[in-house]
């Protein structure tokens, strides 16, 4: 690990300031980022610690009920914390479940719900510095294209990268609706904030595999809202990997269904662990809105949801795999309707 300086800012805006200098990194609960800096994949000269802040404001870190019936998680709230959270358990069972399948329970304690969502979209040539990558290195060239590709993305690639969000609970969000809150700083130094739809938070990689987010420069997630969905009580989170914890998804679906009378009303669709950045699948909706809960209906979604999957040389199981785990998760949820 190179050396780097370390300030602990009191309050937002002066994080955004001491964040703004070239080669800053934000860090919190740092259990991705310290680990990239180990290997020297990252190596910020300065890191900004926004832990101290939950102390001088308490929003960042908490869970609090809005007017509207949502909820608003700070984003410095821990992913143990919100998973046993009796409102999202509750209300939103698959961001609680999708917490929950995540790393590890040490892990958990330690991690933030913002760090979360902030975790860089890798492989294991990305974590090698000793291998093109074009996250890395732009117009280095994607190793994983013609490697070792098992783990790897089959919707929303590009010949620049074929990596997968790492994220679970960011596939929860993005069926959900779920918005996630900034701040930064304006030309005058005042603190602004802006909302973004968790479902176009993440980016496909397209040209430009090294932008991952739609966080603009300077910008730091202070919050997560889950807005007020009747149909978010009927959800659920199905996690497919190849050991019980500490992996991440070869397949997962978070999937939200409201079945009356035996016909689905209202249904809400994403993808992890297939993708470049957490899949929502429109398309699987439309197949779903209208029809009968039955496994007929469940395996066409399915289907639908690959509409344009480039597999490579040793993922191409996704495809299959992808669509048996989200018939599974309708049918949990659709099961507990009856």
């Amino acid at each position: 690990m190179r050396a780097f300086e370390y300030t602990a800012p009191g309050n937002v805006a002066d994080a955004l300031r001491a964040g703004s200098a070239e080669g800053t990194r934000f860090i919190a609960g740092g259990t991705t980022l310290v680990d990239l800096m180990k290997l020297e994949v990252e190596t910020p000269s300065r890191l900004v610690d926004l832990t101290p802040l939950a102390e001088h404001d308490a929003l960042l870190g908490t869970i609090v009920d809005l007017p509207n019936g949502g909820v608003r998680i700070g984003a410095l709230a821990r992913m143990a914390e919100v998973a046993w959270d009796h409102r999202i358990a509750t209300r939103w069972p698959a961001v609680s479940q999708s917490l929950l399948l995540a790393a590890s329970g040490q892990l958990r304690n330690m991690a933030t719900i913002g760090g979360n969502l902030l975790q860089r979209t890798r492989c294991a040539y990305f974590r090698d510095v000793a291998t093109p990558c074009n996250k890395r290195q732009p117009g280095s060239g994607c190793s994983a294209l013609h490697g070792l590709n098992r783990g790897h993305a089959v919707l929303g690639t590009s010949d620049q990268c074929i990596a997968t969000h790492p994220s679970d609970l960011a596939v929860a969000l993005a069926a959900l609706d779920a918005l996630v809150v900034v701040r930064s700083l304006d030309g005058m130094g005042t603190v602004g904030q802006r909302t973004v739809p968790a479902n176009d938070f993440h980016l496909v990689p397209d040209a430009t595999p090294e932008r991952e987010t739609a966080l603009r420069p300077g910008e730091i997630i202070v919050g997560v809202e889950l807005p007020p969905l009747d149909v978010a009580r009927h959800s659920t989170y199905f996690k497919v990997r190849d050991r019980a914890s500490f992996a991440f998804a070869l397949a997962s679906a978070a999937v939200a269904l409201g079945v009356r009378h035996g016909t689905i009303y209202d249904a809400r669709v994403a993808l992890g662990g297939v993708a470049t950045k957490p899949w929502r699948s429109r398309e699987a909706e439309a197949e779903l809105i209208g029809k009968p809960a039955t496994d007929a209906t469940f395996r066409a979604a399915a289907a639908a949801t690959m509409q344009g999957a480039v597999p490579r040389e040793h993922n191409a199981y996704k495809i299959a795999l992808a669509q048996r785990t989200l018939v599974r998760a309708l049918g949990r949820v659709a099961e507990a309707q009856r």
